[in-house]
């Protein structure tokens, strides 16, 4: 009997030291992702943008299911498909803001509603709301890695061209960068992240993590690469605090890394030195 409990137990340790590591290593994989294209989407005031890229995947998750899809293709073509229509309706004049509104809150209650039709599928919508990273699996966080470092990569090779017409278009224009081409590279960045996020921290909480790190790291950074290290590394302490919050206190995991990075930012607001 002794033998059969100490088996047991082994066996539960194991599997609980797995789900852990491969929660970790997500959260490290999005941070690295989060990380510099939250900078800039602070920078050029995207949050909203953000935000309604994230509540399409909603409508992702529902065609992925309908027509079966994978997850994240689904979710990548739409939010993909979000983020140019917002920038086509803005080009013609149309208040970015309304725009922004209208097409992010019609396209989460789209999904909800193309969900409730499905047959013969269970779907945790509140998974896909919130995020589930403890259940993520092994092709999941392969899956992860890839989009983060793609995105990483898009940054790293756009980089000055992107700071360039983040700064000032007409300087950019001058120096030979398309703007608009720039802003397409964070649009197909932005989709990426959403598509291998939504497992982890949900469609509801994916801009706050691209934001509430942000925010923190600017108020002790003076440079822009400075503001995209600390951003990637509060990331990372958030997500890991989180993680540990959702362990020790069974608090949904989605929710407590969002908290960790708000108790992040709360401090440097409270405590903080401006060094800009």
């Amino acid at each position: 009997m002794t033998t059969v409990t100490t088996i047991v137990t082994m066996t539960i340790t194991t599997m609980i030291d797995d789900f852990l590591l491969r929660a970790g290593l997500a959260v490290v994989a999005l941070a690295l992702a989060t990380g510099p294209l939250g900078c800039f989407v602070l920078w050029r005031r995207m949050a909203y943008f953000g935000d309604a890229t994230a509540h399409a995947a909603i409508l992702g998750v529902a065609i992925s299911f309908g027509f079966n899809l994978s997850i994240e293709l689904g979710v990548l073509a739409v939010a993909l498909a979000m983020a140019l229509s917002v920038s086509a309706l803005s080009n013609r004049g149309h208040s970015m803001d309304g725009a922004l509104g209208a097409l992010s809150h019609s396209a989460l209650a789209l999904g909800l509603v193309g969900i409730s039709f499905i047959q013969g599928v269970r779907i945790d919508v509140e998974a896909y709301l919130f995020g589930d990273i403890l259940a993520i699996s092994q092709s999941d966080l392969w899956t992860i890695w890839a989009g983060a470092l793609i995105v990483v990569a898009l940054i790293f090779w756009r980089w000055q061209k992107l700071l360039t017409s983040t700064l000032n278009q007409e300087i950019a224009r001058a120096s030979g960068i398309n703007p608009a081409r720039e802003q397409l590279i964070l649009t197909i960045a932005l989709a990426i992240v959403v598509a291998v996020a939504i497992k982890i921290l949900g469609a509801l909480l994916i801009s706050a993590m691209l934001l509430i790190p942000t925010a923190t790291a600017r108020v002790f950074s003076n440079t822009p690469e400075r503001m995209v290290l600390l951003s990637v590394l509060l990331s990372m302490a958030a997500g890991i605090g989180g993680l540990w919050l959702s362990f020790t206190a069974d608090t949904p995991a989605g929710p407590s890394i969002v908290v960790a990075a708000a108790a992040l930012f709360l401090l440097s607001t409270l405590f903080g030195r401006n060094a800009r």
